[in-house]
């Protein structure tokens, strides 16, 4: 485990692991440990992957201000981290609720960027709805034998915490391509690994900035927007929504996959992700 010191004297924890050019991973949650995120279904074969724990999460210490764990605010981290690297430039990936700060990173600095690599993102950032058309996502899976209680859980209302934590469970299977032993083993892990100040913290008093759209437009930087068919948060259409905002922007939607493509299907995610990765950046911005 490395530390350094991020813009506002809080310390933070990332892990190098496996070998080749540098990706820097942020994590999602939002508020979750990065350790979700392993090995990226092998992606660590090609790339040299620079895992950063979110501030208050994992093995990076809680900021003295709560404000500063807003999505907005999290960018400085990002920055801080690849300043701490003494990298000029840097390929960058985020997944679900981290998609927001990843785009949030990209409109402010593009110049830091050669590409960007988005997860199932959190659109909330960007205004777009993230849902859209997950009630046809929802009926192409009815023949689970999981599917009915895992929807009639996944609309309930808790009436304590260990309601709440009964209703995740059961709805986890919607999360993947596959409720397999690979499935309810990373489903199974993932209390342990929040932080709930980061994750009540993450949008508390955000406003998404209207100037994004805009910015969005006029960004050079390559994009691979990743969604798994089966996703319903973001679903395909929500998140060709977004691509649709971006010149430079592919989506690749991967067939009988989840929210976590490289837990469903490890060989072709790490090899769609390798293989937008390895093409020739965008020339540098001004």
């Amino acid at each position: 485990m490395r530390r350094f010191r991020s813009w506002d004297g809080t310390e933070l924890a990332y892990r190098l692991v496996g070998s080749g050019p540098p990706l820097v991973c942020v994590p999602g949650g939002p508020g979750q440990a990065v350790e979700y995120f392993g090995e990226l279904g092998g992606l660590s074969d090609h790339r040299t992957l620079i895992l950063l724990d979110n501030r208050g999460t994992g093995a990076s210490s809680v900021p003295e201000n709560p404000e500063t764990y807003r999505v907005d605010r999290l960018v400085q981290d990002v920055e801080a981290l690849r300043d701490h690297l003494q990298l000029d430039r840097v390929d960058l990936f985020g997944h679900s609720a981290s998609g927001g700060i990843c785009l949030a990173y990209t409109v402010e600095y593009p110049h830091r960027l050669d590409h960007l690599v988005l997860v199932a993102p959190s659109l909330r950032v960007v205004g777009i709805q993230s849902d859209l058309g997950a009630d046809e996502v929802l009926a192409r899976r009815v023949h689970e034998p999981w599917h009915a209680e895992a929807v009639a859980a996944l609309h309930a209302e808790a009436a304590s915490p260990q309601e709440l934590e009964r209703y995740r469970w059961l709805s986890a299977p919607l999360l993947y391509g596959r409720w397999d032993a690979a499935a309810q083993a990373q489903a199974a892990a993932e209390p342990a690994q929040f932080a709930q100040p980061a994750t009540d913290g993450f949008y508390a008093g955000f406003e998404p900035d209207p100037t994004i759209p805009k910015r969005l437009a006029a960004l050079e930087v390559p994009v691979l927007l990743v969604v798994g068919e089966y996703d319903i948060w973001p679903t395909c259409r929500a998140v060709r929504e977004l691509a649709a905002q971006i010149p430079h922007a592919e989506v690749a939607e991967l067939p009988r996959v989840g929210h976590f493509p490289w837990v469903d299907d490890p060989t072709m995610f790490a090899a769609t992700v390798e293989g937008f990765l390895a093409r020739r950046p965008a020339p540098p911005t001004a």
